[in-house]
């Protein structure tokens, strides 16, 4: 008998048999679910549709358009390539094409796609958005899959629920960016190892290349390489117990060894991404490639892509960036540590932050769930302990593991031997579903009730949290129909080109402040990192409206 794939199920996996008699009725809990994601497809399809590029969007647009059409690398390195060829999936029916003399940067590159290569913009976006829209429903049938081993049908319907209402997981799932692709194979990961303390032949290779495919979609995915084949040696030692007497020093042998295998098929599933794109792997370094000493040099000896590990010299040279931190209305030069939880504590509904909490304290005390809790809690918190060490304190898109793990773990009220579990498990998520619901369609700039909903985070939080140039379009329509033929100033912070959209404005900053009269509109994150000018601007207008909770227009006498 194979050592890795077989041996007695342990009590605490043990599954309840059906009652004898009739069949179970297994249709109420598909159309449950089904309803679940269907109304989360709704609610992404539609932000998709409604929203203008993202910062960062174009150029995942851009580069991955370069795959399809000219099979190179050379965009875009700090970001492996399995998350933009995902998104290449959608653009490949589109007929999108890059002039063979283009010359320009990354930045320029994704602006020339969208804007002067004579496509649809908008066409583009959402053909680019689609396939990561389709990965995000999928990700939410492992949460479901996930909770519904550890507590039955009850948990995983109520795992389901939080990550389809979830604002953040919303708001991002529905942009073609990486944030979403990356935290989905993490999470794909760790529930396959949880299911390799069953049948570890199976899903300890399966998990391998869920990791794999973290790695390859953002160096990110890194920080779980302590974590992950750990687990794999915990699901191993596990599956042995019930084959009788083994010695130990053999039995951890077996996990260390596929622990390496693990580790192994996602180096394979990295040099595979590459090969994709070129299969010959031409690489022509950046010119201005940061040079790497002490301890970050030794990246160059990792069995990884040149161009893998050159990405790894330009993200660390971010790191070594000053950037700007904007956090409950005060303004910082460099990074706090404690970011990440507190804009966590803002854009995560209450009744989800409650619910998840609890059952993330029910894991390890109730003794039936307790070998669950190394795979869903110590993932989550080593990749956000991780995640606060960065200096970009950009948004919470660098967090987004966390609602999807945190929803599984909100399954484990489900299982607390208490008479209301149920009740208040019931009436916390209905409550989450309510939050998300009334800040439909404006996703992107949510926060919870305790911080004054979507229309005031703006005072609390910025960048990718509230305002990433996503309103262009519903800029232009709130123009068209409120202020037609109005002289319009602006102040856009954003990858998008006004003029695509019909907006005919200027930019105030580029004249004298007495020159500038009319309507004024001005990105909010603009406003919280305004210098002198732009204060002195506002100061002298008076608001009027805003558009997508994100934008302010002011009227200037």
């Amino acid at each position: 008998m194979s050592l890795l794939t077989s041996r007695v199920p342990s009590a605490d996996e043990a599954i309840p048999e059906e009652a004898p008699g009739k069949p179970p009725r297994r249709w109420p809990l598909v159309l449950v679910v089904a309803a679940l994601l269907a109304g989360m497809a709704i609610a992404m399809i539609t932000t998709a549709v409604e929203q203008s590029p993202t910062i960062d969007e174009p150029v995942y647009v851009g580069t991955a358009v370069v795959y399809l059409d000219q099979h190179s690398l050379r965009y875009n390195p700090e970001h492996p390539p399995l998350g933009k060829l995902i998104i290449a999936t959608g653009l490949a029916f589109t007929g999108a094409h890059l002039d063979p003399g283009f010359t320009g940067d990354q930045t320029q590159l994704g602006r020339h796609v969208l804007y002067e290569s004579g496509e649809d913009p908008g066409g583009l976006m959402l053909a680019a958005r689609l396939p990561v829209i389709v990965l995000t429903l999928l990700f939410g049938l492992v949460v479901f899959a996930f909770a519904r081993e550890l507590t039955g049908p009850a948990g995983g319907v109520t795992a389901l629920a939080l990550y389809a209402f979830s604002p953040d997981v919303i708001a991002h799932g529905s942009l073609a960016t990486l944030d979403v692709p990356v935290a989905g194979f993490l999470l794909t990961s760790a529930w396959l190892l949880w299911r390799a303390r069953r049948r570890p032949g199976l899903h300890v290779p399966l998990s391998g290349l869920a990791f794999g495919a973290a790695v390859a979609t953002k160096m990110s995915a890194l920080a779980a390489v302590p974590v992950v084949p750990l687990l794999v040696v915990l699901s191993v030692w596990h599956a042995r117990r019930g084959i009788g007497p083994q010695r130990t020093l053999r039995v951890l042998g077996l996990g260390v060894a596929a622990a390496v295998s693990v580790t192994l098929l996602a180096v394979a599933v990295v040099w595979a991404s590459y090969l994709v794109v070129d299969p010959r792997l031409h690489w022509t370094p950046p010119p201005d490639l940061p040079a790497d000493h002490g301890l970050r040099a030794l990246v160059d000896r990792l069995p990884l892509p040149r161009p893998y590990l050159d990405g790894m010299r330009v993200q660390f040279a971010f790191e070594d960036r000053t950037w700007s931190t904007f956090l409950l209305g005060r303004y910082h030069a460099g990074s706090l540590w404690y970011y990440l939880p507190v804009a966590l504590l803002v854009k995560t509904p209450l009744a989800t932050l409650a619910l998840g909490l609890a059952g993330a304290v029910a894991l390890p005390a109730v003794p039936r769930l307790r070998p669950a809790a190394p795979y869903v809690l110590v993932p989550a918190a080593v990749l956000l302990a991780a995640a606060m060490t960065s200096t970009r304190d950009l948004g919470v898109r660098y967090a987004i593991f966390v609602p999807m793990f945190l929803a599984v773990a909100a399954a484990g009220l489900v299982a607390v031997r208490w008479r209301w579990a149920h009740v208040a498990a019931g009436v916390l998520v209905v409550f989450a579903a309510v939050s998300s619901l009334r800040t439909f369609p404006y996703y992107l700039p949510y926060s919870n009730e305790a911080f004054g909903g979507p229309a005031q985070t703006h005072l609390s939080l910025h960048d990718s949290n509230v305002d990433w140039g996503q309103d262009l379009g519903r800029l232009a329509d709130r123009l068209r129909q409120d202020h037609p033929g109005e002289r319009v100033w602006l102040v856009y912070k954003g990858s998008g080109v006004p003029s695509a959209y019909g907006i005919d404005a200027a930019d105030p900053l580029a004249v004298p402040p007495d020159d500038v009269h009319g309507l004024l509109a001005v990105s909010d994150s603009a406003i919280a990192k305004a210098d002198d000018r732009l204060t002195a601007l506002i100061s002298g207008s008076a608001p009027i409206d805003e558009v997508g909770h994100s934008i302010t227009l002011y009227r200037r006498p």
